[in-house]
């Protein structure tokens, strides 16, 4: 391929990948570990994609050529691991979500770092991963295959880990994690098979792409504090719910109200209200399934949307989530017990109700069942489980 050619396609690269950088560090969650290692994978990817530039400058010995040659190949082949690595490193934490994982996972692939680097440079004198001759012309070495091995084993790994964990991972994420070696992986093969051809780093930043439009959507579509959908999606996926619904064909909706929110705010400050809507949150989740729904409806409210058609499984699933509540209050060391009032029902097709006409429904519902049980204790210290099917016309 030209000079022109190369230079341009990575100016487009790196001009999408600094947008995408400037961007996503403006976010109010560029701290997370998750936001940090996707930060350092577009800098890292940005930071070869500019040596690799340099890179493409052979030929005319004797100029400025043949120390951007030599500079730009030298780097590239240095740093090479690293972007799949990083990879591995945020695949990990987006299945398990525990930051010792990722650390622990950190040692083996830095090993595999250092061992890259000093072949890298042993190859300068040996010409095991390539060599630029005296013309200035990049030839390939005996063992150039070896690191473009090893980035590819690394990114099947990362592919392995996300489809053998695709039921701990949120499926709005799935598919970016899964696309992801991708391009990559087409750009390895053309590499291997077309001599000149070089344009790994491109798809990478194709496949970076994927996942920063997928973290811009979730963003756009999450309740900041508890990392469930907000009020805005919840409207959206609903009608489509309702759209898609046949007699033969639909889905069952819970209302949960934490219990005396206001008080637990009052008593123990807002921090552990804060606590109280995130546990209660992990509570919702864990009771349902991968693919089921669930928003925050209000301030202390969730919505869970399921894929259940009869009442009777619609009523193990409010016995599971009162059993997971009670399960976490005898457990916690709190001040204050958990209580949810919840009202639920199975929508009904022949009723054609609208979204709005059904959250009200549910709402009512819910409202009922909070007259029912409502209580606490005089020192603020409150709890109770309870739930009833309570229907109104």
């Amino acid at each position: 391929m030209s000079i022109v050619f190369n230079l341009m396609i990575n100016l487009y690269s790196i001009i999408i990948l600094l947008v995408m950088f400037l961007f996503s560090f403006r976010q109010y969650d560029r701290f997370s570990p998750q936001q940090k290692l996707f930060h350092l994978m577009l800098m890292v990817t940005f930071t070869i994609l500019c040596f690799d530039t340099l890179s493409r400058f052979d030929g005319r010995p004797g100029t400025y050529y043949m120390h951007l040659n030599f500079i730009g190949n030298l780097t590239v082949f240095l740093l090479s691991p690293v972007p799949s690595a990083v990879w591995l490193l945020y695949t990990n934490y987006e299945i398990y979500r525990e930051e010792d994982r990722v650390k622990t996972l950190t040692k083996p692939l830095a090993v595999w770092f250092l061992l890259n680097g000093v072949l890298t440079v042993l190859s300068l004198r040996f010409h095991w991963f390539y060599f630029i001759d005296e013309d200035n012309v990049y030839h390939r070495g005996p063992l150039f295959l070896l690191p473009a091995a090893m980035t590819l084993l690394v990114i099947i790994i990362a592919f392995c880990m996300v489809w053998i964990n695709r039921n701990k991972i949120e499926q709005k994420h799935f598919f970016s994690l899964v696309f992801f070696p991708a391009p990559p992986f087409a750009a390895i093969i053309a590499q291997i098979l077309v001599y000149g051809t070089s344009l790994i780093l491109n798809g990478l930043t194709i496949s970076i792409l994927i996942v920063f439009i997928t973290i811009q959507n979730h963003r756009m579509d999450t309740d900041f504090l508890t990392g469930v959908a907000n009020r805005k999606k919840l409207e959206e996926y609903l009608q489509i719910r309702i759209a898609g619904s046949t007699e033969g064909r639909t889905f069952s909706a819970i209302l949960v109200d934490l219990d005396h929110f206001k008080s637990i705010n009052d008593c123990y400050g807002h921090e552990a209200g804060d606590h109280a809507l995130k546990t209660t949150t992990a509570l919702l989740k864990s009771c349902i399934g991968r693919n089921d729904f669930i928003a925050r409806y209000g301030g202390d409210e969730f919505l869970i949307i399921l894929d259940l058609t009869n009442e009777e499984e619609l009523k193990k699933a409010v016995e599971s989530i009162s059993k997971c509540l009670e399960l976490h209050n005898e457990a916690s060391n709190k001040p204050y017990s958990l209580s949810f009032s919840m009202g639920y029902s199975v929508y009904d097709f022949k009723t054609h109700l609208t979204s709005e006409a059904f959250q009200k429904k549910i709402d009512l519902l819910m409202y009922d069942n909070k007259e029912v049980h409502k209580y606490s204790s005089p020192d603020g210290a409150f709890s109770g489980v309870s739930y009833r099917n309570v229907k109104r016309d």
